[in-house]
């Protein structure tokens, strides 16, 4: 396949006026075949999220077959082509039934384009800070625990990418240098301070949960793991661009703070995501829907109901450029997770999954994954 007369997304460079080639599902440097005419539009990689739990009223934590494949051909439908979804804060059987169900389901799923790729698992929980729970199942929160990370890995097939913990709870700081050999160790759902964030940061924590919500804020005396994480020049930072759980200036502060290089846009989409209003629920607890707003019982906001391209949009729309804002959707969160290898840009050599935006209004008119247009 040819893609011409696009404005090719080239990472740090920005876009160039260039041609794109697929061959045998991969960008490559020649190719013959179909001629793809992409005049008008931005050529992007397909989008990569690291941290949402569901979406087309399925939750991953459903642990189903049918709830992985819903999941995955919405995304996939909104240009995501790469996923690793969250956990929520469960009980140890539960959690280890989910990760050998999404296991059965990446074996079965691979090579196929009928949905975006499951190419990991964030543990979001349960070793979590009960005063920073958030919309997190208090009854299941435990000790950060090896064995237990170990035996999810191992169910999983090893597509745990990523676990959230906060670094307060007992045994964490023998837990975090351990863990950080085997998955990427997210500081998030804290109360901690400065101190004890960047103790977690030498130990091997290099990645924030949600930036700014579920933890303490950024403060002239007491800067917390904000500041601890800007300070340690390997941590990203990952940011809901809903437009309700961060406030468009915070989100350009952030990056100011941490570089374009360093931030990873996330949509945090519970299962309401292109549903109607309505009741819904999320790791076991009640959750109302009213237009963009997801709550608890209790005012808690619950997850959003946007996917990660509507994300992209809305940064675009608080005045960050296009291809910042691309970077932090794509090759930025691909390489949180340590899977930039395979996605996340248009390198050749990796796997050929891409994005056609109109330039003027940033709508999909084509996605391509693995080489095959299904758009």
């Amino acid at each position: 396949m040819i893609i011409k007369n696009g404005s090719i997304f080239r990472g740090a460079e920005g876009f160039a006026k260039d041609t794109l080639y697929i061959e045998d599902g991969r960008f490559t440097t020649a190719a013959a075949g179909e001629t793809l005419d992409a005049s008008g539009c931005f050529v992007i990689p397909g989008l990569v999220d690291v941290h949402f739990h569901g979406a087309a009223g399925a939750d991953f934590c459903d642990g189903t077959q049918e709830a992985f494949s819903a999941i995955a051909a919405y995304e996939l439908a909104n240009g995501i082509t790469s996923i690793c979804p969250a956990t929520m804060t469960l009980g140890a059987d539960r959690l280890t039934a989910i990760c050998e169900n999404a296991a059965r389901y990446r074996a079965d799923h691979d090579g196929r384009a009928d949905g975006a790729r499951l190419m990991g698992i964030h543990l979001e929980g349960p070793f979590i800070s009960p005063e920073k729970k958030g919309a997190q199942n208090p009854d299941f929160i435990a000790a950060p625990s090896l064995p237990m990370l170990d035996a999810l890995i191992e169910a999983s097939g090893g597509l745990v990418k990523l676990i959230t913990i906060a670094p307060e709870m007992p045994d964490a700081a023998d837990f975090i240098p351990e863990a950080s050999k085997k998955v990427h160790v997210s500081i998030g759902h804290t109360g901690c301070d400065y101190d004890t964030a960047a103790k977690a940061i030498s130990l091997g924590a290099d990645h924030l949960t949600h930036t700014y919500n579920a933890m303490p804020p950024l403060s002239h005396r007491a800067p917390g793991p904000i500041a601890a994480g800007f300070m340690a020049k390997n941590v990203m930072a990952e940011v809901i661009c809903d437009g309700i759980h961060v406030h468009a200036s915070m989100i350009e502060a952030l990056l100011r703070l941490f570089g374009p290089h360093r931030v990873v846009f996330i949509s945090d989409s519970m299962r309401a995501a292109g549903m109607p209003d309505g009741s819904y629920d999320l790791g076991g607890l009640d959750v109302t829907v009213t237009g963009p707003y997801a709550r608890l019982s209790d005012g808690t906001i619950a997850g959003s109901v946007s996917n990660l391209m509507q994300c992209m949009r809305n940064a675009v729309s608080m005045g960050i450029p296009v291809a910042t804002a691309v970077a932090c959707a794509t090759i930025n969160p691909a390489r949180s997770v340590g899977i930039d290898d395979t996605v996340g840009s248009l390198d050749a050599g990796k796997r050929a999954d891409c994005v056609l935006l109109d330039k003027e209004t940033l709508e999909i008119r084509k996605v391509i994954i693995g080489g095959k247009t299904l758009l």
